[in-house]
């Protein structure tokens, strides 16, 4: 039968507690024996030696006191007798006590006190003797025991050493090899094995162990397979999508990127998955401007000696407590293409329509001169009409025009020193006519001595135009507009106020906007006046804004750099 662990442990201490519990056993018999042999010596020879001394004592002591020492003689003589312990001691006594008799009988001559003295000291060399052996006999005692205990205790610490040094590997070597195990299976090393001949309770440990790294082994290969089928369809899926796609993890590495992306990137597989974002941003400027540019805006990647567009997306993708993302980069090219088409095509009929108009225009204007004929009131309403409706369509072909130039990027700038006030007074004779139309009064409020800006003036004046002219529309009759100018921290700033029905808040954002128009605004129009003027300004490194509230009218606002002294 297999011993175990605790088993094992139980033997060895009991052992070591036997050897100990012999060590002590021999000393304590020794130290006993010793003990024994020396109370015989102090029994039966030592106290002789007092009695004999007390009789020679009082035998010297006759001729002082006879009687006294007679009977103190006498009872150590009786002692004597009492304690007869050594071969010839009985004889030896028996022999003092008769002389004795007779020295109490009054013979206290020098041959009987002589005689006396003289079986005194034979019993005196009785027990000396004997306390003589008595000693040789315990010293060799001593020297066994010693010589015993010696041997005993160089055994119990051979063995003990032997014990300490050896069993803690017993249990201490299945231990380190279970946490050796323990380690390479955390690695996934599911083909680590341990090998133990044991059949304690360590050998039932490693054949368990065994099995579980074996069941693991088993899932792991079967997941493994699974895992690289999903991962091949996943990468077949991503390498299928038309879009360039980067994957990006929690702890910002790169997790995928499909052959779109590879390309546009001009690098492998291997040479991007798993590496961090901020290793890859240092060796690849497009990776740079992907991560750390957050514009929507579309931007130029030039693919096989071909401009492309595209503009990315980032996708958060829930994992964990945090988010991992997906940026996106979508091929505008054909719209852009479409778009260019769109705005040439726009550009080039609003230019071949602007002549006829124009012509169309100075013909009515050669209409409504009477040289020409006299016309019916009916005939000055229908030109008067026409006349509208030909500056409403020359209006809008010459947004569509500044549209176009916007999409293009080809503002044209003619930036020079201009004068604030001449913006602000060309403005209102622009519009002066359709102010005294609705009874509208423009209010000026302009700070003296304003400095000149750095501005195309054009531009700038079309664009205060614009404010002016929807201002008035949107104003109700009899109404009134303010006009101001002001410095603020090295800028002008224009701003046109009206008291009309105003914009609610969520549509702010969108006013300057292509196309956008309020929903259930009366006054309708192009939608593209603000857009573009939003890009007038800013192409002149200026900022536009509007502020306005339900019911208390607009203020839209524009500022342009000063020029410095």
């Amino acid at each position: 039968m297999a011993l175990t662990v605790r088993k094992k442990i139980w033997l060895g201490t009991t052992f070591l507690f036997l050897l100990l519990l012999l060590t002590g056993g021999a000393g304590i018999y020794y130290t006993a024996t010793l003990k024994s042999e020396s109370k015989e010596v102090l029994k039966d020879n030592y106290e002789s030696l007092m009695y004999c001394y007390e009789m020679q004592q009082q035998l010297d002591s006759l001729d002082i006191n006879a009687g006294q020492s007679l009977i103190q003689f006498e009872s150590a003589l009786m002692q004597q007798e009492n304690n007869i312990t050594e071969p010839g001691e009985d004889v030896a006594t028996h022999t003092l006590r008769r002389l004795f008799e007779k020295l109490k009988a009054g013979d206290s001559t020098k041959q009987n006190i002589k005689e006396i003295q003289s079986d005194i000291q034979r019993v005196l060399y009785l027990n000396m003797n004997a306390i003589h052996i008595k000693n040789a006999k315990a010293e060799a005692t001593a020297e066994r025991a010693l010589t015993i205990i010696i041997c005993l205790a160089t055994i119990v610490f051979l063995i003990s050493f032997t014990f300490s040094v050896n069993f803690p590997s017993i249990v201490a070597n299945p231990i380190n090899q279970l946490s050796e195990a323990i380690k390479e299976i955390t690695n996934k090393n599911y083909r680590h094995r341990i090998f133990m001949d044991n059949k304690d309770e360590f050998g039932s440990l490693a054949d368990a162990f065994n099995n579980m790294a074996q069941r693991l082994e088993y899932f792991e290969s079967s997941n493994l397979n699974k895992l690289m089928f999903e991962k091949s369809r996943a990468e077949a899926v991503i390498n299928s999508l038309k879009d360039a796609s980067i994957g990006i993890d929690l702890n910002n590495h790169i997790l995928f990127a499909n052959f779109r992306a590879l390309q546009l990137l001009g690098l492998k597989a291997e040479e991007i998955v798993g590496k961090p974002v901020a290793e890859l941003c240092k060796r690849n400027d497009l990776f740079n401007f992907l991560i750390n540019n957050e514009t929507t805006a579309p931007f130029k990647i030039v693919v096989e000696n071909r401009e492309n567009y595209f503009i990315k997306e980032v996708v958060e993708v829930a994992q964990g407590e945090g988010n991992s993302k997906v940026i996106v980069l979508r091929n505008i090219t054909s719209f852009k293409e479409l778009d260019v088409a769109k705005t040439n095509f726009i550009a080039t009929i609003s230019h071949e329509l602007k002549t006829p108009l124009a012509a169309s225009d100075f013909s009515l204007k050669l209409l409504e001169d009477e040289r020409v004929g006299k016309l019916s009131e009916e005939q000055k309403e229908l030109i008067r009409n026409l006349k509208q409706d030909n500056q409403r369509v020359l209006k809008i072909l010459s947004e569509l025009l500044n549209m176009s130039q916007v999409e293009a990027g080809r503002i044209q700038l003619d930036v020079q020193s201009v004068n604030p006030y001449l913006i602000v007074d060309n403005a209102i004779a622009t519009v002066s006519s359709s102010a005294k139309d609705k009874n509208v009064e423009i209010v000026k409020t302009l700070e003296n001595n304003l400095p000149l800006i750095k501005a195309d003036a054009e531009k700038s004046t079309w664009v205060l135009n614009n404010f002016l002219t929807n201002a008035i529309k949107y104003s109700p009759d009899g109404g009134k507009i303010n006009l101001s100018v002001k410095s603020e921290k090295g800028n002008l700033v224009f701003s046109v106020e009206d008291n009309g029905p105003g914009i609610a808040r969520e549509y702010l954002s969108r006013l300057f906007e292509r196309y956008f128009q309020v929903p259930g605004s009366k006054a309708k129009g192009t939608g593209l006046g603000l857009s573009i003027s939003k890009d007038f300004i800013e192409a002149q490194k200026g900022k536009i804004w509007v502020d306005s509230e339900v019911g208390k009218g607009s203020e839209f606002r524009f500022s342009l750099p000063a020029e410095n002294d």
